[in-house]
């Protein structure tokens, strides 16, 4: 029986860094020690100007199909996770297609989901797959939260960062999941505490202006910028996360114990720290990938789940969990196999 499959994955990095050396620089309230302290980041990689969320999926494809057995020729799906896209229309999935030379015969499309995106994607992928509308699909994910960030906005240009991804998910024959089972939530109630409320159609004439929209952001800064409520997102991912996690084991008839390595979106070291405590997850199991990356949204688990298999942390045939947790309010896990070579 066909079973989705992931095969491979690779990642891009934009070449502009900020560290936390110039950080401290521009808020020199925060010494680079502190920011590392609260955050476990040390450099975040910045998307240049005229570098867009596509750019960044583009090359991590590059890198895929370089490094791989696998060409553009194979992919008959192309699916694009981003909130950075590069035009309202077309998606941006479509000028991906034409510029890595996928045949035209194959589908394309983007879905706009943040920190919880990856474990979305891997979703739809196995339901392309094994419902058998996709032999071969291209899962991207990309971001430039950088270029809704404020200058003057410690609070997030501490933590975001720039990547793009790719993963290749194809049918093999199996008698076992090799990707899945699933869990997901969202709480849309907690839309407005990770947002760039202008520049979408709900606000496209408003003016960042604060007399003019008769209101001022309650940290001061436009609402053309991306805003961020740090302890109400703290507060909803302690809430949330633990008991996901249990929800997935009980479906799934496993433990902690069965699971072999759990890879949660890299969101901040604190909040990390928490959850797995909360969680008890073994700390010898737990991944924390982010001090030369950042929170990298979307990408943040393909990240850390190649370097883990780059660095020997991720053996064959482990069972991995995948939890993402973030805007929207949005959750997702899954388990899956480390069936990939490369």
């Amino acid at each position: 029986m066909k079973k989705a499959a992931i095969k491979t994955i690779n990642y891009y990095l934009p070449e502009k860094t900020l560290t936390n050396d110039d950080l401290a620089k521009i808020f020199p309230e925060w010494p680079a020690e502190q920011i590392f302290k609260k955050t476990g980041i040390s450099t975040r990689h910045i998307a240049a100007e005229d570098e867009t969320a596509s750019d960044l999926a583009y090359h991590a494809a590059q890198n895929l199909f370089t490094q791989s057995s696998f060409t553009a020729e194979n992919v008959d799906m192309v699916i694009l996770c981003t909130e950075s896209p590069d035009y309202i229309l077309p998606t941006s999935a479509c000028t991906l297609q034409h510029r890595l030379g996928i045949p035209t015969t194959a589908g394309a499309f983007d879905f706009n989901l943040g920190c919880s995106g990856y474990v979305y994607g891997l979703s739809i992928a196995k339901g392309l797959v094994e419902s058998g509308s996709a032999d071969t699909v291209l899962l991207l994910t990309g971001n430039t939260y950088s270029k809704f960030m404020h200058p003057k906005d410690k609070n997030v240009r501490t933590i975001f960062g720039d990547a793009g991804t790719a993963t290749l998910i194809q049918g093999v024959e199996s008698d076992e999941e090799l990707i899945g089972p699933f869990t997901f939530g969202t709480d849309g109630a907690g839309a407005s505490k990770l947002i760039v409320k202008v520049g979408a159609s709900r606000h496209a004439n408003e003016s960042d202006n604060p007399q003019e929209q008769g209101e001022q952001r309650e940290d001061g800064l436009p609402d053309s910028t991306l805003f961020m409520d740090g302890p109400s997102i703290f507060s909803f991912t302690l809430r949330v996360v633990p008991k996901m996690l249990k929800a997935l084991l009980a479906k799934t008839n496993q433990s902690i114990d069965t699971i072999d390595l759990v890879v949660f979106h890299q969101a901040s070291k604190f909040m990390l720290d928490n959850l797995r405590r909360q969680s008890k997850i073994p700390e010898e199991k737990f991944v924390i990938d982010m001090q030369d990356i950042g929170n990298t949204v979307s990408s943040t688990i393909p990240i850390a789940l190649t370097n883990a298999k780059n660095k020997g942390v991720l053996k064959n045939n482990q069972t991995v969990m995948l939890v993402g947790f973030g805007v929207g309010l949005s959750w997702a896990a899954c388990l899956i196999k480390n069936t990939w070579d490369a």
